[in-house]
């Protein structure tokens, strides 16, 4: 999952992407309203946390501005006024969830999994073969086994199983997975896809991690 927070405050910024990226969130990071609109109109991103009150234009405006331009990320604003106006004016400005300041961060990141979870076409399963991810308890099973994962290997599995049998080049799996500052000549996404390799292909008949040559990786069975 990838994830723009719009915050001015670069202590709160720096705190939600390092806790968002070690929730296995791949999270980008913008101090300004005009920069963040750019930033959400350019790039895919699942969720956007957006501050209410920014240096050069409220989040209010800059909700209102990704929504006309047909940006369909969920939001969570974030801000220190509460009265119900206030929310209803960010949910008419499109809006899904509002998060009020101070906040625990641990609710901050059930927010945005609840928010994910909201749309009742993403099934809480993906299943490819006898591999089968649980993106609600962020568990894996292969045969009749667990496999254990880090953060960062559920969030490159899911990734990969989210565009099964797609060749996906090593730029595009580090941007998605890690996020926009990602370098292309970092071996990572190498080292990763080794790793996860022998967590679930190891040992079976059939491995769904496939390199392409020259191009990049593919996932899925192949008669």
């Amino acid at each position: 999952m990838r994830v723009l927070v719009i915050e001015d405050n670069p202590k709160m910024s720096a705190a939600l992407q390092k806790g968002l990226r070690e929730q296995g969130f791949a999270t980008d990071t913008s101090a300004t309203g005009f920069e963040g609109e750019d930033m959400a109109c350019t790039n895919v991103y699942d969720i956007i946390v957006l501050d209410l009150m920014l240096p050069d234009r409220d989040g209010i405006e800059v909700c209102r501005n990704i929504r006309r331009r047909g940006v369909k990320s969920k939001v969570l604003m974030l801000t220190a006024l509460t009265s119900t106006d206030d929310k209803v004016t960010g949910l008419n400005a499109g809006a899904d969830d509002y998060l009020a300041k101070p906040f625990e961060f641990e609710e901050l990141a059930a927010r945005l999994r609840a928010l994910l979870r909201r749309d009742a076409a993403e099934t809480r399963y993906l299943k490819c073969d006898d591999l089968e991810l649980d993106l609600y308890s962020r568990t894996a099973k292969r045969g009749e086994g667990t496999v254990d994962l880090s953060n960062k290997e559920f969030a490159l599995l899911e990734y990969l199983m989210r565009n099964p049998n797609r060749v996906l080049s090593r730029t595009q799996i580090g941007e998605k997975v890690w996020d926009l500052s990602f370098e292309p000549t970092s071996n990572v996404v190498d080292v990763y896809i080794s790793a996860l390799r022998r967590k679930i292909d190891r040992g079976f008949t059939h491995e769904l991690i496939h390199t392409v040559k020259g191009a990049g990786y593919r996932f899925g069975v192949i008669e």
